[in-house]
């Protein structure tokens, strides 16, 4: 007669049901670093959540504590170099949709970092698809909506998560202004009050200096005067050409840091973006072409990597139920095509956390650099592929 094994059972079910932490050792068929040519073969241990050691099996021991999880592919954790997930829920009803205040056109004063649910549903959605970090925040809609904010997708806390609390100011231009905010009602209107908000900023940006007499604090002349001063970063999400050579003309204008976000109509104006020195948070490949998106193309990501113009891809904000893309599946419709495969996977990887400047943190494996990381149990951007494991700071998610 055989014996039920008690013991056995809660050792198994503790394994399955927490996080695998501390000392981890991942082997992959193929490993692609992101940080040179793809490892076959390879390990990579990891320890008290950082990245200890990358090699092939021949180099690399596997101590004999060490867990061992293994897949035919691992990749960097992805980034979403563009989303509104944690602010806008799956839910897609008013007590979840924190994405967009529209009491005004101009708020740069509002924190992204203050409405962030680290528990929302795709939050986890994300994560399990391969997306370990994100940079998030108020979504386009208003000309200026807010700040954004970098932080991981582990769905523990804000304050456990976040890698950058104020990161960049969500502009938006064009005829994408909501309805709901009466006005502008035109471009050069759109325009006309921004820089009357600069100028603004100017000014105070010269008063705070003084620090015997400063001015009394002014939230929204503060994140302005931040963005003129290059601590933050201004993302203009704009698509028709000569929207993008507004936002380009403002920038110029004015000096201040700027990622072109969307921007479907930029393979029209490679030359001009490319001598702007603007990167590009390119439009979901999938976008739906409609309003000042009509013109979006499945190639431009390999027009813009042909031009040698830095992007990332981002799932940017949708207004339906789940209230996400998933870049993952962005990439793969952009290698399918034109897009080199690798420049693809660099894309959501090493130069998405380049353009938002957290890649001494991620976007890599090399060694020191936090655990992040994704099997898969085929190619990343075969449909029929899956993740198996996602690790995030070393945990097994």
């Amino acid at each position: 007669m055989k014996i039920f094994n008690f013991s056995l059972f809660l050792a198994l079910f503790s394994f399955f049901v927490q996080p695998l932490t501390a000392q981890t050792a991942v082997k992959g068929k193929i490993i692609y670093t992101s940080a040179g040519e793809p490892i076959t073969n390879g390990v990579i241990l990891i320890k008290n959540g950082k990245i200890d050691r990358v090699g092939t099996e021949a180099s690399v021991r596997i101590p004999d504590n060490y867990t061992i999880l293994e897949a035919e592919v691992v990749t960097p954790g992805l980034i979403d170099a563009h989303t509104v997930v944690g602010l806008a829920g799956h839910y897609n009803q008013s007590h979840d949709q924190d994405q967009l205040e529209t009491s005004s056109a101009i708020q740069p004063e509002l924190r992204a970092v203050d409405a962030y649910n680290a528990k929302e549903a795709l939050v986890g959605h994300l994560r399990s698809l391969g997306i370990t970090t994100i940079h998030t925040g108020h979504g386009p809609g208003a000309l200026i909506s807010g700040q954004t904010m970098i932080v991981k997708t582990t769905g523990e806390t804000v304050e456990k998560d976040v890698l950058v609390p104020s990161k960049m100011l969500a502009f938006t231009m064009g005829s994408m202004i909501s309805s709901a905010i009466k006005k502008p009602g035109t471009r050069s209107k759109g325009v006309a009050m921004l820089r009357q908000e600069l100028i603004k900023a100017q000014d105070y940006a010269e008063k705070r200096k003084d620090k015997k007499k400063p001015p009394s604090i002014n939230l929204r002349m503060e994140a302005l005067a931040d963005l003129l001063e290059g601590k933050l970063t201004a993302m203009v999400t704009v698509h028709k050409a000569n929207d993008i050579m507004t936002a380009i003309r403002l920038q110029e204008e004015f000096g201040f840091p700027m990622v072109i976000d969307g921007a479907a109509e930029a393979y029209l104006i490679l030359d001009e973006i490319k001598k702007s020195g603007h990167p590009v948070f390119i439009h979901p490949t999938m976008i739906r072409t409609r309003g000042d998106s009509k013109n979006a193309s499945m190639e431009t990501a390999a027009k813009l990597s042909e031009a040698g113009i830095p992007f990332a891809f981002q799932s940017g904000y949708e207004g339906y139920v789940p209230k996400t893309r998933v870049v993952l599946f962005e990439a793969g419709v952009a290698v399918a095509n034109g897009l080199d495969m690798q420049e693809a996977l660099l894309a959501l990887t090493i130069n998405a956390a380049k353009l938002l400047g957290v890649d001494d943190r991620v976007g890599s494996l090399e060694k020191g650099k936090d655990a992040d990381l994704v099997l898969f149990n085929g190619d990343p951007f075969e449909y029929t592929s899956h993740v198996t494991w996602v690790i995030i700071n070393g945990n097994v998610q």
